[in-house]
């Protein structure tokens, strides 16, 4: 099924597509000093006079980290570089207008994904979606998804980190950048060149504007990793110079993160591609007599995993049309070992809480409502799918099961008593009843 795109963007400032509610009335301006492409902030004081206070970067009511000033330091870094023409640069692989976010002294700080240039935003300046929606109509889209919603999930794929100690997604977070190099239509460029010179010939029309220079982008913005390299390169690796036993341990231990975040937020993306791995300290030494490679560590290496584009999670039902989206992990050696007890300790206390999953959905709830098409009804369907998930997770650790093994449970949905529905149900409580979901796609895995 075909997903429907967003609406289209009014000529009108107050709706321009990147402004999301809740927003200040704040006029964007740009000054002869600054390098082009960066803005300043208007304040607009009741009375009859206007003045214009320039701030730094993109205006800290936007950027709003209050708990978390070192993440609010890099931002605010980050809008520092644009001003002074550090410009982020987009990225070449993907289907999306993603950017490599830089500080000052150009140095690579985060990932910044804008919600206007996702997949199947308006703004995409990719072809290949483009192509995809002209010649396969029929198949375009994940029909499970809400569209041009991927910025949500790559924060939320974040927060269920946080919450369950996981560690090994990057810190990322809802932000808003402008900046020259990002995609913008033709219309909002010849607005912000209009409305410049306007200010710069007639001051006093000029500062009526509502906002002078290019609207800010809403999007994720994730924070850089160094030294890692994408799965793919160090698992041919290690399929050719096996681990020792020590390291091997500390690897199944990052990949059963991976799987438990994976399978809670249904990512439908997770290919060996979108997740890295770093390996510390690690010296390769060939044994000629035994014809074998063997890893040698001077010290206790370190192996982490970080789990990158998650921009396609968070579905309002389980796929049921044509493509299963399975997590590729499932065919590696990994997924065949069961569970293990660090994994089991860390994870099943606070996922057999119910207390503590509802805490979850609540933070999840104050998180995507961010959003200028939330719909509560909607979300509360991607909840359903999230519980389900997670008390499937609940069965297998309980049960000492593997990755490969989890994967192969019937899908389930863990929903709201309101009713009946589709599929067996049992009744867990007097607040929520489980749907055994029964329709399997067309292209199945398993």
């Amino acid at each position: 099924m075909a997903e429907p795109l967003e609406p289209g963007r009014r000529e009108d400032d107050d709706d321009d597509e990147e402004r999301e509610p809740l927003l200040p009335r704040i006029a964007w301006a740009q000054t002869p000093k600054v390098a082009p492409g960066s803005a300043v902030r208007l304040q607009q004081p009741s009375g009859e006079e206007r003045a214009a206070a320039p701030v730094s970067g993109v205006t800290s009511e936007m950027n709003t980290f209050s708990n978390d000033p070192e993440f609010a330091d890099i931002v605010s870094k980050a809008e520092q570089a644009i001003e002074c023409g550090v410009f982020p640069e987009r990225i070449i692989q993907g289907s999306s207008g993603s950017y490599f976010v830089k500080d000052p002294k150009r140095k690579t700080v985060g990932v910044f994904k804008p919600k206007s240039e996702e997949p199947y935003g308006q703004l995409n300046p990719k072809w290949t979606k483009y192509v995809h929606k002209v010649f396969c109509p029929c198949c375009f889209g994940r029909g499970c998804l809400l569209p041009n919603q991927g910025y949500l999930s790559e924060a939320g794929a974040y927060l269920v980190d946080e919450k369950l100690h996981l560690g090994i997604v990057p810190k990322t977070r809802v932000a808003w950048l402008v900046s020259e190099t990002f995609n913008y239509s033709a219309i909002d460029r010849a607005k912000s060149r209009g409305k410049k010179y306007a200010l710069q010939k007639v001051p006093k029309v000029g500062r009526k504007f509502h906002r002078i220079g290019l609207p800010p982008k809403v999007g994720s913005f994730q924070l850089f990793v160094e030294d890692y390299r994408e799965a793919e390169y160090w698992l041919r690796k290690f399929e050719a110079d096996p681990l020792p036993e020590n390291i091997r341990k500390q690897f199944q231990s990052q990949f059963e993160k991976l799987v438990v975040l994976d399978y809670i937020i249904r990512n439908t993306d997770r290919g060996n591609d979108n997740w890295l791995i770093k390996c510390e300290k690690l010296s390769h030494r060939k044994e000629t007599e035994i014809k074998e490679a063997m890893w040698i560590a001077d010290k206790e290496p370190l192996i982490k995993i970080a789990a990158i584009d998650n921009g396609l999670a968070f579905p309002f039902k389980h796929p049921d049309e044509w493509r299963a989206y399975p997590f590729h992990w499932a065919w590696l050696p990994q997924a065949k070992v069961p569970f293990s007890e660090e994994t089991r300790d860390l994870i099943l206390p606070s996922i057999s809480d119910m207390n503590f999953v509802q805490d979850l959905c609540e933070d999840l709830y104050e998180l995507f409502k961010m959003d200028k098409g939330f719909n509560k009804t909607t979300f509360e369907s991607q909840m359903s799918v999230m519980r389900g998930q997670i008390l499937n997770l609940t069965q297998a650790l309980k049960d000492g099961k593997s990755p490969v093994q989890l994967v192969q449970m019937p899908c389930v949905i863990v929903e709201r008593s309101h009713g009946g529905g589709q599929g067996r149900i049992v009744h867990l409580s007097s607040s929520f009843t489980q749907t055994v979901h029964c329709r399997k796609p067309f292209f199945s895995s398993w």
